[in-house]
């Protein structure tokens, strides 16, 4: 016959039991990574998430000591790449390049999405901005804001500006400008931002709005006329280029941004450790000279402040949306 354990006894047991369940989770993060990462990325090969993703998986790899592959995922306007990172593992060996518009724009515009951008992903860190500039064909005699808010105003719906599509950040940054000003411009889209431009630089449209890596070459070579930069600050690569709040534009600082996140419920020692990796590689003076010559600027926050930042984004462009009507076309 089996002997009864003491009381004391069982208690102990019990409690060492339950220690060991809570220590299992902590020891695995402990250990982590034991094996090769993946670093999911919405765009195709090229372009400025491409560059963001793979200097910094090259960069968490030396820190990690494990390789971080690049997993492109292009396609229905970066939602197969949100998808498939929502239903991967919380392990922390799937890691997500999120976007502004992956996240805060393109949840408002298609009812059919298959994640929740609050709800399905862990925020880690900030990598990235890049912001927008408003300019003009160098012949169009506005020489400011404030002229091309004029020249609107007393042409309601004559002049246009282009974007690289429907319900892009480009579009609704077009938006948000009609709204803070009062600009009537028409809106045109095109199929990506190399038609957009050759747009204005044919003078089909009056008005370009794309980002400071697409239009600074034709700015820098005398093509277009830089009006105003959608950061808070002016950007070395376009000295001349005035901020938003140095036109009196503060609520347009809306530069487009990328991120790391994880899937819902990453164990908290691997969001803590990714998000210090990536403060130090965003300190380097190496990440500055490999990324602000290309017009991106580096940028790193903690979990908690990337997490508002999604959560204030998406309520903000959420608004742009509705009050412009926007659809995709």
């Amino acid at each position: 016959m089996m002997r009864t354990l003491p009381a004391f006894q069982r208690l102990a047991l019990g409690l060492l039991g339950a220690a060991c369940l809570l220590a299992a989770p902590l020891a695995q993060a402990q250990a982590w990574p034991g094996k090769p990462l993946k670093l999911i990325v919405p765009f195709p090969p090229g372009g400025a998430a491409d560059t963001i993703g793979r200097y910094y998986a090259e960069q968490l790899a030396h820190a990690l000591g494990q390789a971080v592959v690049v997993d492109n995922k292009p396609g229905a306007g970066t939602a197969i790449a949100a998808e498939a990172a929502a239903r991967a593992a919380p392990d922390g060996y799937t890691l997500s390049l999120a976007t502004s518009g992956q996240l805060t724009i393109l949840p408002h515009l298609q009812g059919n999405l298959r994640f929740d951008p609050l709800k399905d992903f862990t925020p880690v860190s900030l990598l990235a901005s890049v912001p927008n500039v408003i300019a003009v064909n160098a012949k169009f005699p506005a020489e400011s804001v404030a002229a091309l808010v004029a020249a609107a105003r007393a042409q309601p719906g004559k002049l246009s500006y282009s974007s690289c599509g429907s319900g892009t950040l480009c579009h609704l940054s077009g938006e948000l400008f009609k709204g803070l000003t009062g600009a009537d411009l028409l809106h045109v889209p095109y199929k990506g931002s190399a038609p957009a431009v050759a747009a204005v630089l044919g003078g089909e449209v009056q008005v370009a709005v794309d980002t400071l890596t697409i239009l600074a070459p034709q700015i820098q070579a005398g093509k277009l006329r830089g009006l105003v930069l959608t950061a808070a600050q002016r950007s070395p690569l376009l000295p001349g280029v005035p901020s938003a709040p140095e036109v009196g534009l503060p609520a347009f600082a809306t530069s487009g941004w990328f991120g790391i996140v994880l899937p819902a419920g990453a164990p908290v020692p691997v969001v803590e450790r990714l998000q210090r990796e990536i403060a130090t590689i965003a300190r380097a003076p190496k990440t500055a000279r490999e990324l602000e010559a290309k017009g991106i600027t580096v940028e790193h926050n903690t979990p908690a402040a990337f997490a508002e930042l999604i959560r204030l984004d998406h309520g903000r462009w959420g608004r742009v949306i509705r009050d412009s009507d926007v659809r995709i076309e």
